[in-house]
């Protein structure tokens, strides 16, 4: 099947009234969830994962691709209302976004950046949509070393990468591996570190892991700290016309959309990257760069623009190799597993009506993020602001655990729930990044199996894994990933001593 008709072929099925109904509804819940300081996509998808267990793939998928793209938009609302940056990548977006709101154009300023956000958005699936059946093509050239030595690639990039503390990444990245090794051996049937668990034959249940490590942290941290979310808000009036024109922003939205995608295809990289980088970009190429920080449309429309672009772009290396761009990303991984969907190219050719039915889907809930974005709906999405901090995180706790126990109707994974949960807090507390210890944990399965397989086809012969051309040109990258925080270090104190 060609991917135009596979993509012809999706279009029904993603306009199922129960699927449409899906995609609304995560986005509104995604848009509230990012506008509420501390929560966001990764702890919305966290919790919804279970909850989407029973449901048809399409359905949940569109749910969750609501909440992605959804939550992404959301921080800009209190970004520009109360310059308090709703997620970690909003945060460029209260330099212009909240002095706009200070001048009595707070309804233009939302409107703004959600036109920016719904532009960054829909390039994004169009650059998943055109890409990833390219590079799917591409590994279908993969074997089992390859394919071995993709997933050391995706954990090393993205314990290195994310964030400023690679030994922490790393850290995490093996509790992640450890933890995927419980559960009877794929090739022997033997049983390890189950502890006589009947429930641990099959390793822990991903979701219950997954859901502690990212939704009941925050919550947690809520209650702990007693906030109100009860702020001075700026009022929003109708946006006005004539603050800004299409014609003065789509070079803008073009080129904080493409430095977007191409931030958001890097394993490791995040939203926080790709806006800073497309703000800097668009200041440093302005012919106002005096505006920016007081009130700049086009520093508005970069910081959004190049948010959400990075949204489906860091699917494009997780859909086909099993390698995610981001932590929401590693979370989505979690759920294609979840519904028994395994990246790579067998994706593409088992089930094409998923894969592209949720590329489509991310284009659809990037689009519908003007008419839910706009003037009336952010009236509406502002009042979660007045939630009680304490109520909001009881709720998150309650509706986490019954999400978790209607999945098997079992303690035991409510016992892993709250046990994650934990183990997220005082990571969390101690600075240790959550998306390496996820991809660990999902990854770490098949990077064993294809090592084991790749042994058991050579009759344990090492050279195997240096054999041929792909596997080098990855093994490569891996040095190039691994050594370039270490030269970037010593670069920074050869500096130094150099100033001295």
């Amino acid at each position: 099947m060609d991917i135009l008709s596979a993509l012809i072929n999706a279009v029904p099925d993603i306009l199922a009234w129960q699927v449409v109904l899906a995609m609304v509804a995560g986005l509104i819940g995604g848009i509230v969830l990012g506008a509420i300081p501390g929560l966001g996509a990764p702890m919305g998808i966290a919790m919804l994962i279970p909850l989407t267990y029973g449901m048809e793939p399409l359905v949940a998928l569109g749910m969750l691709a609501g909440v992605h793209n959804g939550a992404s938009f959301g921080g800009a609302i209190p970004a520009v209302l109360l310059r308090i940056p709703g997620t970690t990548s909003a945060i460029f977006t209260t330099l212009d976004g909240y002095p706009l709101a200070q001048k009595g154009k707070a309804g233009a300023a939302v409107w703004l950046a959600a036109v920016s956000s719904a532009v960054g958005g829909v390039l994004s699936a169009l650059s998943l949509i055109i890409l990833a059946p390219m590079l799917m093509l591409v590994t279908l050239a993969f074997g089992p070393s390859e394919i071995f030595w993709v997933t050391v690639f995706g954990l090393a990039s993205v314990s290195i990468l994310l964030g400023n503390r690679p030994g922490k990444g790393v850290i995490a990245a093996a509790v992640g591996l450890l933890i995927s090794l419980v559960g009877q051996d794929r090739i022997s049937g033997q049983e390890r570190f189950t502890f006589g668990q009947i429930e641990l034959l099959n390793g822990p249940l991903v979701v219950a892991v997954l859901t502690g490590i990212y939704a009941l942290p925050p919550a947690w941290n809520m209650i702990e700290k007693a906030l109100s979310a009860k702020f001075a808000q700026s009022k929003i009036e109708k946006p006005e016309k004539g603050l800004w024109t299409y014609r003065q922003l789509i070079p803008v939205w073009l080129k904080s959309s493409l430095i977007g995608i191409v931030v958001g295809v890097l394993p490791g990289s995040s939203g926080g990257s790709s806006s800073a980088i497309a703000y800097n970009e668009t200041k440093r190429a302005s012919k106002h760069p005096e505006e920016f920080g007081h009130g700049s449309v086009e520093g508005l429309a970069a910081a959004e623009a190049g948010n959400n672009a990075d949204n489906a772009a860091a699917m494009i290396p997780a859909l086909t190799l099993g390698v995610p761009g981001s932590g929401v990303a590693a979370l989505m991984l979690g759920a294609l597993l979840i519904h028994g969907l395994h990246p790579g190219p067998e994706l593409f050719q088992n089930a094409p009506d998923v894969v592209y039915g949720y590329m489509l889907q991310m284009l659809v809930t990037s689009a519908l993020i003007l008419p839910f974005g706009g003037y009336f709906a952010t009236k509406i999405f502002a009042k979660a602001l007045m939630i009680p901090a304490t109520m909001l995180g009881i709720l998150i706790i309650a509706v986490t655990v019954l999400g978790i126990y209607t999945v098997n109707n079992s303690m035991f994974d409510v016992y892993l729930l709250l046990g994650s949960g934990v183990l997220g807090y005082f990571m969390e507390k101690l600075r240790y990044p959550p998306a390496p210890l996820v991809l660990g944990l999902v990854l770490g399965s098949v990077a064993e199996y294809n090592l084991r397989l790749a042994m058991i086809i050579s009759n344990d012969d090492w050279t195997v894994l240096f054999s041929r051309p792909i596997s080098l040109i990855i093994l490569a990258l891996i040095v190039v990933v691994i050594g370039l925080p270490v030269g970037l270090k010593l670069l920074a104190q050869r500096k130094r001593a150099t100033a001295r």
